[in-house]
């Protein structure tokens, strides 16, 4: 919202808005802006996703031409926790400090890099005033510069505005306009033929097992494959996704079930997916690359780290480090928590992180027996089961997809040698641990089966937006998809 009180004087009781003083002075020509920050995507922001010069400390920038900032105040936070990004600490010497990121210059509003999930929200109300010397009748609307790494639109923000005092005319004529739209759409509805469903639409039942870090995604993408394709069905159930051995061994297991030695016709109703290739064995199943993923390691807030060296992480996996005190932590035994074997995301971890090497031996068959004054590791079967025990285990240490561990509250993901779980940090080199995404089916499906409509729908351009709202990489958009490895 952009107002003047000129603007605002015609609405009742607004007369007030004109006598506002500064210091006893009237304000010349006073205007008022309400700002509404919202993530409105489908993946959390964090402070590293604001795309800003490296030492940056503001996220967003808001500059009023002609007009100065006389006033401003954040209010209507969508939650309590975001209170702290705006609120001054104490310097321990009477005097607050500044707020980081925070701040008023003249006609510039900066506003810090807070972290905002899912419809997380806040608003900037700024009073201002008209610049001396600038003689034009109207402002120029305020140019908010602010963006994000990756993300869809390429990482801008989209801006909508609203007009209170917008005149009856205007709002009459707007409804006329509304009017005639309908009744264009209602009479092309009713003159056309029933529009087929796309050419990638398939019927039939398709049964996904495999990665839990992927499920997600494709549970996503199946719930709007659906809606899209009406005669398609794919149940997706807390029961789906077991790991990606298990998921190639059932898609294996049901191959040779159904399709008998000298058949050469693949599944069209059956895909596993996989965090990294199959090993040797299982000569039937055929991969396909689907997306570059990212893993992060994730440790419970009272470890107190938030980053590690490559060489520490080791040092700790190899028993080396058994408590978080060692790398500058808490006094706080370490306890592993890990994936059963077959999972994906561990192989992962043992492959790129920790240099071929194999994780410690279980100390606890249930990570509530764990002892919390003694150094343990234990496992459990799934993602979320991972990220909830971490949240609850202290000094607990896991492994997740990014995605997932980002929107858990009761983690703290952690950096390795400084730089975080990014597409831009793999493609540099710097980060280790990713893995390329593989879809597999059991010999060449159908061409016109649900398995290979479905496949082509997450290499379409909603499969890729699905994909990339995960914080996963489209193999499609890497130098060579085919590979589908870093560049």
């Amino acid at each position: 919202m952009d107002t003047t009180a000129q603007d605002a004087a015609a609405a009742p009781y607004a007369g007030v808005l004109q006598q506002m003083q500064r210091n006893g002075t009237p304000l010349r020509d006073p205007s008022f802006v309400l700002l509404r920050i919202e993530n409105s995507g489908r993946a959390p922001i964090v402070e590293s996703d604001y795309l800003a010069p490296d030492g940056a400390r503001a996220g967003i920038q808001v500059r009023f031409r002609g007009r100065r900032v006389v006033g401003m105040v954040v209010t209507e936070l969508s939650r309590d926790e975001l209170r702290g990004f705006f609120t001054p600490g104490d310097t321990g010497q009477g005097a607050p400090q500044r707020v980081r990121g925070l701040g008023v210059t003249d006609g510039l509003i900066e506003l810090p890099k807070v972290k905002l999930n899912r419809r997380d929200h806040y608003k900037v109300l700024a009073v201002l005033e008209r610049e001396q010397g600038y003689s034009e009748r109207t402002f120029p609307d305020p140019e908010v510069v602010g963006g994000l790494v990756g993300g869809v639109r390429r990482g801008r923000m989209r801006r909508t505005e609203y007009h209170p005092f917008a005149a009856r005319p205007v709002r009459a004529l707007l409804v006329v306009l509304v009017l005639v739209l309908i009744g264009e759409s209602l009479f092309m509805l009713l003159r056309s033929a029933p529009t087929a469903a796309p050419l990638d639409c398939a019927k039939g039942t398709l049964t996904l097992s495999g990665s839990t870090a992927f499920a997600p995604v494709l549970r996503e993408a199946a719930r709007q494959y659906e809606k899209t394709c009406p005669d398609a069905h794919i149940p997706v159930s807390a029961d789906t996704f077991q790991g990606s051995v298990a998921g190639l061994n059932s898609l294996a297991a049901a191959g040779a079930k159904e399709k008998p030695a000298g058949q050469d016709q693949g599944l069209g109703d059956r895909l596993a997916f996989s965090d990294g290739p199959k090993g040797d064995g299982r000569p039937q199943l055929l991969p396909r690359p689907v997306a570059l993923s990212l893993f992060t390691l994730v440790v419970n807030p009272d470890a107190g780290v938030k980053d590690l060296g490559l060489r520490q992480v080791r040092d700790i996996y190899a028993g080396k480090i058994t408590n978080w005190s060692q790398v500058k932590g808490n006094d706080v035994p370490i306890h592993l928590v890990s994936r059963n074997p077959g999972s994906g995301t561990r192989t992962t971890l043992e492959q790129q992180v920790l240099g071929g090497r194999s994780l410690p031996a279980v100390t606890a068959g249930d990570c509530a027996a764990l002892d919390d004054a003694r150094p343990g590791r234990c496992e459990v079967g799934d993602t979320t089961t991972l990220l909830d025990t971490v949240a609850s285990v202290p000094g607990a240490l896991g492994h997740s997809e990014v995605g997932a561990a980002t929107a858990h509250r009761g983690v703290q993901p952690v950096r390795i040698d400084g730089y975080p779980a990014t597409l831009e940090g793999v493609d540099s080199g710097a980060y280790p641990y990713w893995q390329t995404e593989y879809a597999y089916t059991y010999g060449e499906p159908p061409a016109g089966s649900l398995a290979a409509g479905f496949l082509r729908y997450l290499g379409n351009e909603v499969g890729k937006d699905i994909i990339r709202s995960h914080g996963d990489r489209p193999c499609a958009e890497l130098s060579k998809p085919l590979l589908c490895r870093p560049g």
